[in-house]
Protein backbone atom coordinates (compact mmCIF):
# COMPACT_ATOMS: atom_id res chain seq x y z
CA UNK A 1 0.00 0.00 0.00
CA UNK A 2 3.01 1.94 0.84
CA UNK A 3 4.48 1.73 -2.47
CA UNK A 4 0.96 2.21 -4.16
CA UNK A 5 0.90 5.71 -2.51
CA UNK A 6 4.51 6.77 -3.14
CA UNK A 7 3.67 5.66 -7.01
CA UNK A 8 0.64 7.71 -6.75
CA UNK A 9 2.42 11.05 -5.00
CA UNK A 10 5.22 11.12 -8.25
CA UNK A 11 2.52 10.57 -10.69
CA UNK A 12 0.31 13.62 -9.39
CA UNK A 13 3.69 15.24 -9.14
CA UNK A 14 4.45 14.38 -12.27
CA UNK A 15 1.20 15.76 -13.79
CA UNK A 16 1.02 19.15 -12.28
CA UNK A 17 4.33 19.53 -14.23
CA UNK A 18 3.22 18.63 -17.06
CA UNK A 19 0.27 21.03 -16.68
CA UNK A 20 2.96 23.67 -15.86
CA UNK A 21 4.55 23.06 -18.97
CA UNK A 22 1.39 23.89 -20.88
CA UNK A 23 0.59 26.67 -19.02
CA UNK A 24 2.99 27.94 -19.52
CA UNK A 25 3.25 26.82 -23.63
CA UNK A 26 0.15 28.24 -23.81
CA UNK A 27 0.86 31.62 -22.48
CA UNK A 28 4.03 31.78 -24.56
CA UNK A 29 2.32 30.81 -27.94
CA UNK A 30 -1.59 32.95 -27.64
CA UNK A 31 0.20 36.18 -25.45
CA UNK A 32 -0.14 36.78 -22.17
CA UNK A 33 -3.47 38.58 -20.84
CA UNK A 34 -5.75 38.58 -18.36
CA UNK A 35 -8.24 36.06 -20.31
CA UNK A 36 -5.70 33.80 -21.52
CA UNK A 37 -4.28 33.57 -18.27
CA UNK A 38 -7.95 32.89 -16.27
CA UNK A 39 -8.69 30.10 -19.51
CA UNK A 40 -5.52 28.39 -18.74
CA UNK A 41 -5.23 28.73 -15.04
CA UNK A 42 -9.01 27.24 -15.00
CA UNK A 43 -8.21 24.25 -17.44
CA UNK A 44 -5.16 23.66 -15.36
CA UNK A 45 -7.20 23.39 -11.66
CA UNK A 46 -10.00 21.45 -12.84
CA UNK A 47 -7.57 18.57 -14.70
CA UNK A 48 -5.40 18.69 -11.30
CA UNK A 49 -8.86 18.29 -8.87
CA UNK A 50 -9.71 15.95 -11.33
CA UNK A 51 -6.47 13.40 -11.34
CA UNK A 52 -6.50 14.39 -6.99
CA UNK A 53 -10.23 12.83 -7.06
CA UNK A 54 -8.88 9.69 -8.74
CA UNK A 55 -5.97 9.35 -6.56
CA UNK A 56 -7.98 9.79 -3.33
CA UNK A 57 -10.81 7.44 -4.36
CA UNK A 58 -8.75 4.77 -5.70
CA UNK A 59 -5.92 4.80 -3.00
CA UNK A 60 -6.35 6.67 0.08
CA UNK A 61 -9.90 5.85 0.64
CA UNK A 62 -9.28 2.06 0.20
CA UNK A 63 -6.58 2.24 3.32
CA UNK A 64 -8.71 4.59 5.20
CA UNK A 65 -11.24 2.00 5.42
CA UNK A 66 -8.81 -0.97 5.48
CA UNK A 67 -7.59 0.72 9.03
CA UNK A 68 -10.78 0.92 9.95
CA UNK A 69 -11.74 -3.02 9.70
CA UNK A 70 -8.08 -3.94 10.63
CA UNK A 71 -9.44 -1.52 13.91
CA UNK A 72 -12.74 -3.72 14.01
CA UNK A 73 -10.71 -7.03 13.83
CA UNK A 74 -8.50 -6.29 16.13
CA UNK A 75 -10.49 -4.99 18.82
CA UNK A 76 -12.81 -8.36 18.67
CA UNK A 77 -9.86 -11.02 19.11
CA UNK A 78 -8.01 -8.95 21.61
CA UNK A 79 -11.98 -8.89 23.65
CA UNK A 80 -11.46 -12.67 23.16
CA UNK A 81 -8.13 -13.04 24.24
CA UNK A 82 -8.90 -10.93 27.58
CA UNK A 83 -11.86 -13.28 28.29
CA UNK A 84 -9.49 -16.30 29.22
CA UNK A 85 -6.65 -13.98 30.65
CA UNK A 86 -9.09 -12.75 33.03
CA UNK A 87 -10.29 -16.21 34.32
CA UNK A 88 -6.76 -17.62 34.93
CA UNK A 89 -6.54 -14.93 36.82
CA UNK A 90 -9.62 -14.70 38.81
CA UNK A 91 -9.47 -18.94 39.87
CA UNK A 92 -5.75 -18.08 40.40
CA UNK A 93 -6.64 -15.92 42.93
CA UNK A 94 -9.62 -18.00 44.55
CA UNK A 95 -7.26 -21.18 44.79
CA UNK A 96 -4.53 -18.82 46.27
CA UNK A 97 -7.14 -18.58 49.18
CA UNK A 98 -8.10 -21.73 49.69
CA UNK A 99 -4.29 -23.32 49.21
CA UNK A 100 -2.32 -23.88 52.30
CA UNK A 101 0.27 -26.46 50.54
CA UNK A 102 3.11 -24.16 50.53
CA UNK A 103 4.29 -25.96 47.15
CA UNK A 104 1.50 -25.43 45.41
CA UNK A 105 1.08 -21.82 46.78
CA UNK A 106 4.48 -21.53 44.87
CA UNK A 107 2.54 -22.97 41.86
CA UNK A 108 -0.10 -20.72 42.17
CA UNK A 109 2.43 -17.45 42.60
CA UNK A 110 4.27 -18.96 39.36
CA UNK A 111 1.03 -19.16 37.79
CA UNK A 112 -0.03 -15.73 38.58
CA UNK A 113 3.22 -13.95 38.02
CA UNK A 114 3.10 -15.49 34.35
CA UNK A 115 -0.98 -14.33 34.00
CA UNK A 116 0.44 -10.72 35.12
CA UNK A 117 3.06 -10.80 32.15
CA UNK A 118 0.35 -12.02 29.74
CA UNK A 119 -1.81 -9.41 30.13
CA UNK A 120 1.36 -6.94 30.09
CA UNK A 121 1.94 -8.28 26.45
CA UNK A 122 -1.98 -8.54 25.71
CA UNK A 123 -1.65 -4.35 26.53
CA UNK A 124 1.51 -4.25 24.37
CA UNK A 125 -0.24 -5.39 21.65
CA UNK A 126 -3.26 -3.04 21.92
CA UNK A 127 -1.01 -0.66 21.95
CA UNK A 128 0.98 -1.77 18.97
CA UNK A 129 -1.48 -2.28 16.94
CA UNK A 130 -3.63 0.91 17.77
CA UNK A 131 -0.14 2.55 17.28
CA UNK A 132 0.24 1.12 13.60
CA UNK A 133 -3.89 3.26 13.37
CA UNK A 134 -3.13 6.40 14.84
CA UNK A 135 -0.93 8.48 17.50
CA UNK A 136 -1.02 7.24 20.65
CA UNK A 137 -1.80 10.23 23.07
CA UNK A 138 1.07 10.96 25.58
CA UNK A 139 0.45 11.25 29.26
CA UNK A 140 1.87 13.24 32.27
CA UNK A 141 2.60 10.83 34.70
CA UNK A 142 5.35 10.84 37.78
CA UNK A 143 8.30 8.80 37.02
CA UNK A 144 9.23 7.25 39.93
CA UNK A 145 6.12 5.01 40.47
CA UNK A 146 6.17 3.87 37.21
CA UNK A 147 9.73 2.97 37.49
CA UNK A 148 8.79 1.30 40.60
CA UNK A 149 5.83 -0.76 38.85
CA UNK A 150 8.14 -1.91 36.21
CA UNK A 151 10.76 -2.84 38.85
CA UNK A 152 8.48 -4.68 41.13
CA UNK A 153 7.81 -6.95 37.97
CA UNK A 154 10.95 -8.23 37.63
CA UNK A 155 11.84 -8.44 40.97
CA UNK A 156 9.17 -11.15 40.92
CA UNK A 157 11.25 -13.56 38.77
CA UNK A 158 13.63 -13.17 41.99
CA UNK A 159 16.85 -12.62 40.41
CA UNK A 160 18.68 -8.91 40.55
CA UNK A 161 18.07 -6.75 42.96
CA UNK A 162 17.63 -3.18 42.17
CA UNK A 163 18.17 0.21 44.02
CA UNK A 164 15.87 3.01 42.66
CA UNK A 165 16.99 7.04 43.80
CA UNK A 166 14.29 9.26 41.20
CA UNK A 167 12.91 11.75 43.05
CA UNK A 168 10.20 14.09 41.94
CA UNK A 169 9.70 14.56 38.54
CA UNK A 170 6.96 14.76 36.11
CA UNK A 171 7.48 13.34 32.44
CA UNK A 172 4.93 13.71 29.60
CA UNK A 173 5.25 10.30 27.55
CA UNK A 174 3.44 7.48 25.09
CA UNK A 175 2.88 5.61 28.63
CA UNK A 176 3.22 2.18 27.07
CA UNK A 177 6.02 2.77 24.91
CA UNK A 178 7.92 4.16 27.70
CA UNK A 179 7.42 0.97 30.04
CA UNK A 180 8.06 -1.27 26.86
CA UNK A 181 11.69 0.61 26.61
CA UNK A 182 12.18 0.78 30.11
CA UNK A 183 11.53 -3.40 30.49
CA UNK A 184 14.17 -3.98 27.88
CA UNK A 185 16.78 -2.01 29.17
CA UNK A 186 16.06 -3.54 32.91
CA UNK A 187 15.81 -7.09 31.46
CA UNK A 188 18.86 -6.47 29.46
CA UNK A 189 20.73 -5.07 32.58
CA UNK A 190 19.32 -8.57 34.07
CA UNK A 191 20.37 -10.93 31.29
CA UNK A 192 24.05 -9.85 31.15
CA UNK A 193 24.60 -9.51 35.22
CA UNK A 194 24.99 -12.19 37.46
CA UNK A 195 21.90 -13.05 39.46
CA UNK A 196 23.24 -11.94 42.83
CA UNK A 197 24.72 -8.02 41.67
CA UNK A 198 22.74 -4.75 42.03
CA UNK A 199 21.34 -3.02 39.25
CA UNK A 200 20.87 1.15 40.09
CA UNK A 201 18.26 3.30 38.59
CA UNK A 202 18.93 6.90 39.05
CA UNK A 203 18.28 10.47 38.32
CA UNK A 204 20.61 13.31 38.15
CA UNK A 205 19.57 16.79 36.30
CA UNK A 206 17.20 15.10 33.67
CA UNK A 207 19.60 12.09 33.29
CA UNK A 208 18.04 8.61 33.96
CA UNK A 209 20.75 5.93 34.33
CA UNK A 210 20.42 2.42 34.32
CA UNK A 211 23.38 0.92 35.49
CA UNK A 212 24.21 -2.96 36.34
CA UNK A 213 27.95 -4.67 37.11
CA UNK A 214 27.41 -7.07 34.24
CA UNK A 215 30.06 -8.58 31.57
CA UNK A 216 29.96 -4.76 29.93
CA UNK A 217 30.72 -4.26 25.78
CA UNK A 218 34.29 -3.50 24.03
CA UNK A 219 34.34 -0.58 21.35
CA UNK A 220 33.36 -2.90 18.61
CA UNK A 221 30.01 -4.27 20.80
CA UNK A 222 29.14 -0.89 21.56
CA UNK A 223 29.14 0.20 17.88
CA UNK A 224 26.46 -2.52 16.53
CA UNK A 225 24.38 -2.68 19.74
CA UNK A 226 21.69 -0.53 18.05
CA UNK A 227 21.30 -2.90 14.80
CA UNK A 228 18.31 -5.32 14.55
CA UNK A 229 19.37 -8.55 15.34
CA UNK A 230 22.82 -7.93 16.42
CA UNK A 231 23.83 -9.78 20.27
CA UNK A 232 27.10 -8.97 21.77
CA UNK A 233 26.73 -12.51 23.72
CA UNK A 234 25.45 -15.17 21.50
CA UNK A 235 25.25 -17.18 24.69
CA UNK A 236 22.42 -15.20 25.60
CA UNK A 237 18.55 -16.14 24.84
CA UNK A 238 16.63 -13.48 23.04
CA UNK A 239 16.68 -11.94 19.53
CA UNK A 240 18.83 -8.79 19.25
CA UNK A 241 16.15 -6.53 18.97
CA UNK A 242 15.43 -5.44 21.98
CA UNK A 243 18.36 -1.93 21.55
CA UNK A 244 17.21 -1.29 18.23
CA UNK A 245 13.28 -1.13 19.65
CA UNK A 246 14.83 1.19 22.46
CA UNK A 247 16.79 3.68 20.30
CA UNK A 248 13.67 4.01 17.86
CA UNK A 249 11.12 4.53 20.81
CA UNK A 250 13.75 7.29 21.93
CA UNK A 251 14.46 8.84 18.35
CA UNK A 252 10.54 9.27 18.29
CA UNK A 253 10.53 10.98 21.58
CA UNK A 254 13.25 12.90 21.37
CA UNK A 255 15.42 11.02 23.98
CA UNK A 256 19.15 10.76 23.55
CA UNK A 257 20.47 7.86 24.79
CA UNK A 258 23.88 7.15 25.47
CA UNK A 259 25.46 4.07 26.32
CA UNK A 260 28.73 3.63 28.37
CA UNK A 261 30.35 0.41 28.34
CA UNK A 262 33.26 -1.26 29.44
CA UNK A 263 34.14 -5.07 29.03
CA UNK A 264 33.81 -6.83 31.94
CA UNK A 265 32.92 -3.04 34.23
CA UNK A 266 29.50 -3.49 33.48
CA UNK A 267 27.50 -0.96 31.40
CA UNK A 268 25.54 2.35 32.40
CA UNK A 269 22.49 3.30 30.16
CA UNK A 270 21.64 7.08 30.26
CA UNK A 271 18.89 9.08 28.86
CA UNK A 272 18.27 12.01 28.87
CA UNK A 273 14.49 13.19 29.69
CA UNK A 274 14.84 17.23 28.88
CA UNK A 275 12.75 16.98 26.54
CA UNK A 276 10.05 15.00 28.30
CA UNK A 277 10.50 16.69 31.22
CA UNK A 278 7.36 18.89 32.29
Amino acid sequence: MKKKISLAALSYLSSVAVLLSFLYWFLKNEGFSESNFLIAGVAVLLLAAGWGYIISSHLLAPKAELDANLSHLSSEILHELNIPLSTIKANTTLLQKRTENEKSLQRLNRIEASSVRLERLYKELVYSIKKEIHPIEKERLLLEPLLQERIETLEAFGRNRFSLDIGEIFIEIDKIGFEKMIDNLLMNAMKYSSKESLIKVTLKENILMIIDEGIGMDETQLLRVYERYYQSDNQQEGQGIGLALVKAYCDEEGIEIQIHSEKGSGTSVNLNLEKVHV
